[in-house]
């Protein structure tokens, strides 16, 4: 039995994977499936410079017949600037996928209002990605659970975690409010919870938890691409024509216990329709109709964890910062691999391991500012 620890997209699809190799497997969820981070950001599909991108690329066009189920999966991306040096840093994002061969195209500012009559005068210009793309995050989540239950694994909701079981090197029994589970592995994808898990059998795994929020407009008139974001949001228009967007400045948070922190700020959601009104002029009317909130975790280096420790020897800890949702076919892929094999055969995890962050000061929170703020 391999049981993972944490019901979000990473989870979810490490246990897609498995359970379609024929291994047991068992995801265990404090709450409700995808109900933080995962089925609450604005549906990315896009990481160039991530080791699993080409994997990422490879495997969205294919993940609504894989599992069963409709993601809503689109193609492409459209970036907008307001500024030059919107455009510049979009340039440089961009290179890191057209050096691996993907193609990319400039757009005008006429040539942008073409495909996006709200934008503004304000809009310089854009940039054409024929590569990526977005899903929607709440069908993805429930759509890897389904396949997950098709292919004989199990689902436990409202089951909190609370420590592993070690004998001989190795965890033998993963400690829930609803008893022992047995265990040949374990895989701990528990988003901030990782890390105060990881804690009780002595590994330190640095993140900082964050809140994430979405905003949610009325329906408007389709677009014929509906991946466009810029100034510092992401998001996309969904099929029913409502635009969902988020983006930062995060807001820092201490975990308490187990519990998960208040989900709505709505100071933030404010920034989100001002900036969306200043890159969307010609959406700006449209009412805001909905907001939810989740919780990220974020590495030091803004780059996930995904390592197969050596003690114990059969739990791999998988943290994604902040990329997960994304990333999900490929990296659930992955960390099967690190399970069932002990390597990944298609994309160099080396730099991705906990080890890098084997003389991380102690506050290193405090030096990088990401503490919470007193109430």
């Amino acid at each position: 039995m391999i049981v993972i620890v944490g019901g979000g997209v990473t989870g979810l699809s490490t246990a897609f994977w498995l359970s379609r190799q024929g291994h047991p497997v068992t995801v265990v969820e404090k709450g409700i499936l995808g109900w933080e981070a995962s089925g609450r950001n604005g549906g990315g599909c896009t990481h160039p410079y991530s080791p699993l991108f080409r994997e990422e690329q490879r495997l969205w066009p294919m993940m609504d017949e894989m599992l069963g189920h409709p993601t809503e999966w689109r193609p492409f991306r459209i970036k907008v600037a307001l500024d030059e040096g919107q455009l510049d840093r979009l340039w440089k994002s961009t290179r890191l996928a057209t050096d691996q061969g993907f193609a990319a195209e400039a757009l005008d500012r006429a040539q942008l209002r073409e495909l996006c009559p709200w934008v503004g005068p304000a809009a310089i210009g854009g940039i054409f990605w024929r590569y990526g793309g977005h899903a929607n995050p709440q069908r993805t989540s429930q759509a890897y659970a389904w396949a997950v239950e098709r292919q004989g694994g199990r689902i436990l909701q409202h089951t909190t975690v609370t420590g592993l079981r070690l004998a001989g090197g190795r965890a033998v029994a993963v400690e829930t409010s609803a008893g022992e589970i047995g265990c040949d592995a374990v895989v701990l994808a528990a988003g901030p919870h990782t890390a105060q898990l990881a804690e009780r059998f002595g590994h330190r795994i640095p993140v900082a938890p964050a809140r994430a929020e979405i905003m949610v407009t009325e329906p408007l008139p389709l677009l014929a691409h509906g991946g466009i974001d810029g100034n510092g949001l992401y998001g996309r228009q969904t099929l029913r024509g409502n635009l969902a967007y988020g983006g930062g400045p995060h807001e820092w948070l201490d975990l308490d216990g187990d519990a998960t922190p208040r989900a709505v700020n709505t100071p933030v959601v404010a920034s989100l329709a001002r900036r969306l009104a200043e890159m969307f002029p010609g959406a700006a009317h449209a009412r805001v109709i909905r907001s939810w909130g989740g919780i990220i975790e974020n590495t030091p280096d803004g780059r996930p964890i995904l390592d197969r420790l050596t003690d114990p020897d059969n739990v791999v800890v998988a943290t994604m910062s902040s990329v997960g949702f994304g990333l999900s076919p490929a990296s659930g892929r992955a960390i099967a691999q690190l399970v069932a094999q002990g390597a990944c055969d298609f994309a160099d995890l080396s730099q991705l391991k906990a080890a890098r962050f084997g003389n991380l000061p102690l506050d290193w929170r405090a030096r990088q500012g990401w503490e919470a703020l007193p109430l």
